[in-house]
């Protein structure tokens, strides 16, 4: 972990995604103004960051097992045992990890509790996921990407709206990772929840200033432009395991992949 970080201030008056999740969660590290914004949400809200959670540890898991070593997290949020870090070095104890997100409370969580193996390394970027190339330069400092990397963006990508370049960001990031990497995606959407459910989601994020762009089938696939999908494909969070036992089937507003840098 980085040394020496300035303790920035944290901004207790707004609510921030990472915080609204680790409410969803059942965590403790948020303040009354996201637990506001989590209160308005409707329980699918929970399932469906339970269902991200659960996939996330299953793909980085079968990552690890399938032998890589290196892994960029962008978004981390609030850390929530086990961390990325934590299920890929139970497999390889050397692995490397550096975790980004532009909270400053995650980051003064990330210091604390993101601490690596012995044998490996965890290091944390405060950058925000609209600055890639920066990402990628701070990156480059503990990772080799000459060899494959593992990068993470999960439920992410849909606080960034369409004039913000989503597509041009995920693409900045793929291309810095050499052939062979993988890209662990996941993104929500409202493809499978009544309208008036979607409406109730959306307006609790924006009357917490935290605009949502949920996409569909088609738009989420087009982040994967030139990748190679892992099987099963792009499925639903729930949907998507390889080596466990099939998890219980229940509706998600959670797409997920991992897709192979060819």
């Amino acid at each position: 972990m980085t040394q020496g970080t300035p303790k920035p201030r944290i901004d207790t008056s707004k609510p921030h995604p990472a915080r609204v999740y680790d409410w969803l969660l059942g965590g403790k590290d948020n303040y009354l103004v996201d637990q506001a914004v989590g209160d308005k949400l409707p329980e699918d809200s929970k399932a469906a960051a339970r269902q991200n959670r659960a996939f996330m540890q299953r793909a980085v898991a079968w990552a690890a097992r399938e032998g890589f070593d290196q892994y960029l997290d962008i978004g981390t949020g609030i850390p929530t045992q086990p961390n990325l870090h934590q299920i890929v070095q139970r497999v390889n104890p050397g692995a490397r990890i550096v975790y980004t997100d532009f909270d400053p409370i995650v980051l003064r969580h990330a210091e604390a509790l993101l601490i690596s193996s012995p044998e490996g390394t965890t290091d944390y970027i405060q950058a925000d996921v609209r600055d890639p190339a920066t990402i990628v330069e701070h990156a480059r400092k503990i990772l080799d990407f000459d060899r494959p990397v593992v990068l993470s963006l999960i439920a992410l990508m849909h606080f960034i709206q369409d004039e913000e370049d989503p597509y041009g960001i995920v693409r900045t990031l793929v291309d810095a990772l050499p052939s062979g990497s993988l890209l662990i995606f996941s993104h929500g959407t409202t493809d499978f929840h009544p309208a008036e459910l979607v409406d109730t989601v959306k307006e609790a994020y924006k009357k917490g200033t935290i605009p949502l762009r949920f996409r569909t089938r088609e738009e989420t696939a087009r982040f994967f432009t030139g990748l190679e999908p892992v099987e099963p494909g792009l499925v639903t969070a729930p949907e998507w395991y390889k080596d466990e036992p099939r998890p219980e089937e229940e509706r998600s507003g959670i797409y997920a992949a991992v897709l192979r840098v060819p």
